[in-house]
């Protein structure tokens, strides 16, 4: 099963998608801002990441974008969580960076067929 990082400030947030992605069958690891996320990144080596765009100390924004300039992080796929849902905030992540662009409130199961894509296309675990 495939192992996701999930980098999110919000412990509401966090908590719900501990709990389903859990339920689905993932190992999930938490970070709570952009730096941590780096770091977990780094070694946790996640099948996936799943990344609030608004973060503090480093937001999501600059964190994707180290993460994909990094040799050892950059070919983990990333999805843009964020509730900013424009057509141009989609675009910016995927400028930073991201695989992926997923807008809040989340639909858990857009988000699940998101996730199974990536890890499909990425050669990862994929989940059942």
């Amino acid at each position: 099963m495939a192992k996701l990082l999930i980098v999110e400030d919000n412990e509401m947030n966090r908590d719900m998608l501990t709990r389903r992605l859990e339920r689905k069958g993932f190992t999930t690891v938490v970070a709570v801002d952009g730096v941590e996320g780096i770091a977990m990144a780094r070694s946790e080596a996640p099948d996936l990441i799943l990344m609030d765009m608004s973060l503090p100390v480093l937001d999501g924004w600059e964190a994707t974008r180290r993460l994909k300039a990094a040799q050892e992080t950059r070919t983990i796929p990333i999805i843009a969580l964020t509730a900013h849902a424009m057509e141009s905030d989609r675009e910016r992540a995927l400028r930073a960076g991201c695989d992926e662009y997923d807008s809040k409130p989340i639909e858990f199961p857009r988000l699940l067929e998101k996730i199974a894509a990536l890890l499909d296309s990425s050669g990862g675990k994929g989940y059942d």
